[in-house]
Order: structure tokens, then sequence, then C-alpha cells
């Protein structure tokens, strides 16, 4: 295939391979795969060189290097991607939930690191609630067979269940807050989700790994049935089929 805007834009300027190369100082054997090969995209400073040569805009020479910089699809709902959740900002965390107005689900398996890394989570959420924000927490059942094969997994000496209940403990304090509610389920085991109104944070648990050594993505919802979307009904499922908790 050829790039037939690249051999055209040389055309009008009366310019040959041989011309381009220099101009760009490059082999001209590398313009000729330039122009020989679609979809080959030149070094940043030799497409603006390239363009500055030929009098055409980047864009038009090598439309692909506009795509890969600007998102289009359902990937353009992924704000961020961190390796680890222990390298996302705890500004992002505090932002997220203080800018929430409508709803906030925490379904992490044990919720425990928020009130470790979120100063006052308690009073802020009492606070959130109050104002008519609708305050979920989906735990993992501290006594389940699928909290204690976790356990097991992680082998560490925080072990899952007593994460749960200081969660629980923590709960346990706003329980007189109005729109704060809690369900076990056990099928998030390997997936936590994080849900402030149209934004969201995902870690998908990598093998024995904890949470915060798991990678984590931040969405914001953009379209209909994206990414935002369809982990948000994996949410809503696990959240209809849980157990309540009391507080």
């Amino acid at each position: 295939m050829t790039n037939l805007p690249l051999r055209e834009a040389m055309a009008s300027a009366r310019l040959t391979e041989e011309d381009l190369a220099d101009a760009c100082e490059v082999d001209v054997k590398t313009v000729a795969r330039w122009v020989t090969e679609e979809g080959r995209l030149p070094h940043p400073r030799h497409r603006w060189a390239a363009s500055q040569a030929l009098g055409v805009d980047e864009a038009v020479l090598w439309p692909e290097s506009i795509r890969k910089n600007i998102k289009t699809g359902p990937d353009r709902e992924i704000i961020s991607v961190y390796p680890y959740r222990s390298v996302c900002p705890k500004t992002v965390w505090r932002s997220l939930i203080t800018d929430a107005e409508q709803e906030i689900t925490f379904a992490g398996y044990t919720n425990y690191f928020l009130w470790l890394e979120i100063p006052n989570l308690r009073n802020v959420l009492r606070r959130k609630a109050e104002r008519g924000c609708r305050i979920r927490f989906l735990l993992g059942d501290p006594d389940s067979d699928v909290t204690l094969q976790r356990e097991a997994r992680e082998g560490v000496p925080l072990t899952v269940s007593t994460r749960i209940r200081i969660t629980l403990d923590e709960l346990s304090k706003l329980a007189d807050a109005p729109g704060i509610e809690a369900r076990f389920g056990d099928d998030h085991i390997a997936m936590s989700v994080f849900t402030f109104d149209e934004q969201m944070l995902v870690t998908p648990h990598l093998a024995n790994l904890v949470g915060h050594d798991s990678p984590m993505l931040h969405l914001r919802r953009h379209q209909p049935d994206g990414l935002f979307d369809r982990f948000k009904f994996h949410v809503a499922e696990l959240w209809d089929e849980g157990r309540p908790v009391s507080l």
C-alpha cells in the first residue's frame, strides 16, 4: 500500500525522495518506506520537517499521528492507568469522593485501605449522606469459604476477614446516617469497582496479590454501554444479589 497523501504532496512540491530525505536529514530509503508503506509513522521531528518542506499539514500526510494522540471510541473513557493501585495519588480519591453528589459505591472486597488513606473518611461520608448522596459498601463476607480461601492464598498477617471487620466497625459508627448501606457478596473477590457519580476506579486483582499491588483504571462515562456502563452493570448485579448487612 502507498501513502497517497505523501506521494501527492511530494509531486505538488516537485520534491523527489532524495530531496525530502535531505530536508528531513534521513536516508533516502527511509523516505521510500514512508511513501510505499501506508501506516508507517515517522518520528515526530521527521514528520514536522517533512510537513515544513512540503507545505502540508502533518495531519494530512499522516492522519494516524492525530488518532494516536486523540482517543476515540470506548477508550476515551479511560482517564488514567496505574500499574499499582498504591501509586494512584490520594488526591484523586479525595477529589472523587468530595465531588460526588448523587452516588458513591465502594465495591472492594474489604475496603480496608480507604480508612487508612483518606483522612476523616467517616465524617466525610456522613456529611455526604446527610446531603442526599447514596453511599453503598459491597463487602466480602468475613466468614465465607471464599474469604478463607483468599486468606490462604495471600498469606499475609493482616487477614482478609480482619480487614473486612475493620470496615464493618467503621460502618457501625455510621449506622445512624441516612442513605448508607452495606451488603455482603463474594463474587467480586477478583475485582474492585469504586464509583463516584460519572467516574470510576477499577482494580482487577492479580493472582495472589493484595489490592494495592494490582493495576487500576480511572474511568469517566462518555457513552452508553461503554467501559463505565459495563463495570457499573457488574456492580449493580452483585449488589442486587448481595446479602444486607445490619449496621
